[in-house]
């Protein structure tokens, strides 16, 4: 990429976008191009089509996506196909009517199986079952592997796939019901260290700006108490979902937008074929070679229980309380621990300390 080639980032106001759009700028990239939303629909094909047909980008960030946590995940099944694979079929095929130079989508850990082998390689994916929780999730970022594949190989096409672990940063989403599990611990923990000191000014605060299911600081002292307890927070304590005891790699999405733009700058698909299958005569259709597998973990390598994720974070907050479980509620998968040795083989490896992460988003949270 030059740096004033026009580059499209789709989804830039989310927790992916938002750094891939700053890591950009920061580098000297002075052409960017958005779709901001609900102005641009990216389910619907016409809006993709005429943003293409007006704009024709060199290069496109997939980072555009419906994302949620286990409970989102499950409650909302049908959305989370159905919108993903209308975004990134419109947006990928797009890309190949109008000679996009190069494409990056952005999937998910949770393509891989449920009981998948710790850590997991890019070879694991497709091996055994999915879990449950968020398998239409995971089966429509699948669909997005295989169609930047499936292009490759039969159009010559230049589109590469990663997969990031769990990830936090700056422009989360706090939503009780909607988030994953490091935001949704920071806030619990947040609302419980203000309930336990009294502090009834800063939980109006939160709620002004994140109302929980529409109880917002207007509402009563009786009702934010329900629906704080609701959601596992109790002067003297929160609540954990599940046993506490899956294990959880968290990628700081600075250090993913490095890793995206760093594999834009320096990977192509060819480079990929060329090592993980020996081919250097790239020719389309490939016939002779069964190519698969082809996309690249984005992780940390390191992982640790939920449990003690959530006392990490109980330290950094400063919440007395007590942290208890809730076996009733479900686990999700046991681990979920990337293998990146294909990243680290392109160079690039995580910079980023996990608690000092933490205290970067906690800080920006209550501020």
């Amino acid at each position: 990429m030059k740096k004033n080639s026009k580059i499209y980032v789709a989804g830039h106001t989310g927790l992916v976008g938002g750094s891939i759009t700053r890591n950009l700028q920061t580098k000297g990239y002075n052409n960017l191009i958005f779709t901001p939303f609900p102005e641009y629909d990216l389910t619907n094909q016409k809006t993709a089509f005429d943003f293409f047909e007006k704009e024709k980008p060199e290069y496109v960030f997939l980072a555009a996506a419906k994302v949620g946590g286990i409970v989102a995940n499950n409650t909302y099944r049908a959305q989370f196909i159905y919108e993903n694979l209308q975004i990134q079929n419109n947006i990928i095929h797009q890309s190949f009517l109008n000679k996009v130079s190069k494409l990056l989508f952005l999937g998910s850990s949770c393509i891989y199986p449920k009981l998948c082998p710790q850590p997991m390689s890019e070879k694991h994916l497709l091996t055994s079952e999915l879990e449950y929780t968020n398998e239409p999730y995971a089966i429509a970022k699948i669909a997005g592997i295989k169609m930047c594949e499936s292009y490759n190989l039969q159009y010559g096409t230049n589109f590469i796939s990663v997969m990031p672990t769990n990830l936090y940063g700056r422009g989360d989403n706090f939503d009780l019901e909607k988030s994953h599990v490091l935001p949704a611990l920071i806030r619990k923990m947040h609302l419980a260290k203000c309930l336990d000191e009294n502090n009834f000014a800063a939980i109006r605060k939160d709620l002004q700006k994140r109302p929980i299911e529409n109880i917002s600081d207007k509402s009563s002292q009786e009702e934010i108490l329900r629906i704080l307890e609701k959601y596992g927070i109790i002067k003297g304590k929160i609540e954990l979902w599940g046993t506490g005891k899956p294990k959880r790699e968290f990628l700081h999405a600075d250090d993913l937008a490095d890793a995206c733009v760093y594999l834009m700058e320096n990977v192509d698909f060819h480079s990929i074929v060329r090592m993980e299958y020996g081919v250097t005569n790239f020719q389309t259709p490939y016939i002779k070679s069964e190519i698969r597998n082809t996309h690249i973990n984005i992780g940390t390598g390191k992982d640790q229980t939920i449990m003690e994720v959530a006392a990490l974070i109980k330290e950094i907050v400063c919440f007395n309380g007590e942290i208890v479980t809730n076996p009733q509620k479900p686990d999700g998968t046991p681990q979920k621990l990337l293998n990146i040795k294909k990243l680290l083989s392109y160079g690039w490896k995580p910079k980023i300390d996990f608690a000092e992460g933490i205290k970067q988003v906690y800080l920006e949270y209550i501020e």
